[in-house]
């Protein structure tokens, strides 16, 4: 039996050698890098990370090039990343990828089901319209509204549209302060998206898929004096196992979106647990530091296995 399993391992690792696949993320990031040596590892093959700045998509031919590599001829492409901030030119970057799945390129997670992410309130709608519990929301363009919304909510924290790690939150409570923030943040932004404050704990978690399987679940621990517990503030990865309703949970919000991998933020509060966001990439750290799994390799395996050779 367990010469078997050995072959079986071997041929596996033979049918993914030769295989042509990079990684679209960000020179120098962390987990972009682990992702392009896990693909070069399994593969055999040249190691490709792509920076999608630097693509050069010539129509009709088809051709992408960077850096002497056409892009069109691999056999598939893993997405990290986007780019190094999130901004509303991330959807632009996506047309590409788009452009290049529709030509036959394997591309995971799929451009579109990345698409319906990248906006923290195309998100929240999907979630809403799937009825997954939310902290209570206000989105609006009128300041007035946006005021009377940090009123009733005591605590509002005002979340740009594209953003990540709460990068450009800020924390509001009812005062001339507040006029002042959200004026200056609406000569950047339009649109209001005020969420309300929630009693977190000390923690919330990351809950991880893959292929819209349940692979593990880590805490974020908030560092004292903190509101949020995100690691750019300080907050830590420990390991946690949370009961299967939670599971549950969060594998309905990650569902709609089709991603083949994601992390899905989970609070639990005293009035049970709410769902912050899905995530579009899901991070390789927190898994790896709180749980000791090699995500990006096994990110690595389920896309080259589901990748064919092109003719």
């Amino acid at each position: 039996m367990h010469t078997h399993t050995m072959k079986t391992s071997a041929e596996a690792a033979l049918a993914l050698n030769g295989l042509k696949v990079g990684v679209v993320g960000v020179r120098g990031g962390w987990s972009s890098e682990t992702l392009a040596d896990r693909v070069a590892e399994l593969t055999g093959g040249p190691r490709l990370l792509v920076e999608l700045a630097q693509v050069r998509l010539d129509l009709p031919s088809g051709r992408a090039m960077y850096l002497g590599h056409d892009l069109s001829k691999l056999d598939g492409l893993l997405i990290k990343k986007l780019g190094q901030d999130y901004s509303a030119d991330l959807l632009d970057r996506l047309e590409v990828l788009r452009y290049l799945a529709g030509r036959g390129v394997r591309i995971f997670s799929k451009p579109q089901a990345i698409a319906g992410l990248l906006n923290r309130l195309a998100c929240t709608v999907t979630l809403q319209l799937s009825g997954i519990p939310m902290p209570d929301t206000t989105i609006t363009e009128d300041l007035e509204q946006a005021l009377l919304a940090v009123s009733e909510y005591g605590v509002a924290i005002l979340k740009p549209l594209y953003s990540t790690k709460a990068r450009g939150m800020l924390v509001l409570r009812p005062g001339p302060e507040a006029r002042e923030a959200l004026m200056t943040h609406q000569r950047q932004n339009p649109v209001f998206y005020l969420q309300k404050a929630i009693n977190l704990g000390e923690q919330d978690l990351g809950v991880v898929f893959l292929g819209n399987e349940y692979l593990t679940t880590y805490a974020r621990t908030r560092k004292p004096g903190e509101w949020n517990t995100t690691t750019a503030s300080g907050g830590r990865y420990l390991p946690f196992d949370p009961p299967q309703e939670i599971i549950d949970l969060a594998q309905r919000a990650q569902e709609p979106f089709g991603l083949d991998f994601t992390c899905v933020d989970v609070a639990l509060t005293e009035s049970g647990p709410y769902i912050f966001e899905v995530s579009a990439f899901g991070g390789f750290r927190g898994i790896k530091e709180a749980r000791g799994l090699d995500a990006a390799r096994l990110y690595a395996q389920y896309a080259l296995e589901r990748i064919s050779p092109r003719a």
